[in-house]
């Protein structure tokens, strides 16, 4: 799986989708430019000690990533879009963007990738949710949808044994 954040604006957002990540064997792409630098202490802190294993790249610009990627397919979240996250299938090694905090992915990209705009469905007025939160409920999604693949689905107590209860 790939995340994308183009011009992502708060290190502490995107040290939180570092870790997501790292937990999820998911490659970061970063597109410049960036409201933050990579040596940011908000960011580590956010990505804890786990920062330093984050499957990095960082491009240019838009047209640099696409370049360098071979023009993938790539799923945009975006408040604007008709259709769910839960509406696609997602191939195991997808293409998920998100665009910076403040304004999004801009229309004219979104214009020309319409089929494969996607949303988290809201109530009411609300703007959007923290981009943490929406990259890992999308990511989480396509995950589920290839069934975890890689992943541990089972967890171990620390002082019992699941076979006590």
């Amino acid at each position: 799986m790939n995340i994308i954040l183009l011009e992502p604006e708060i290190p502490a957002n995107t040290g939180n989708i570092g870790r997501t990540c790292v937990a999820t064997n998911t490659k970061l792409h970063l597109i410049e430019p960036m409201g933050f630098r990579l040596s940011e202490k908000h960011l580590k802190r956010a990505g804890m000690d786990y920062w330093k294993s984050v499957d990095l790249a960082v491009y240019d610009n838009y047209q640099d990533f696409l370049e360098k990627n071979n023009n993938p397919k790539i799923y945009m979240a975006t408040t604007k879009a008709v259709k769910s996250y839960t509406e696609v299938k997602y191939e195991s090694d997808c293409y998920i963007m998100f665009g910076k905090e403040s304004a999004g992915i801009p229309e004219e990209i979104l214009l020309s990738n319409k089929e494969n705009c996607i949303r988290i469905p809201m109530v009411g007025d609300i703007r959007s949710l923290n981009l943490g939160n929406s990259a890992a409920i999308i990511l989480y999604e396509a995950l589920r949808q290839n069934n975890f693949q890689g992943m541990n689905i089972e967890g171990d107590l620390h002082k019992h044994d699941w076979s006590e209860a």
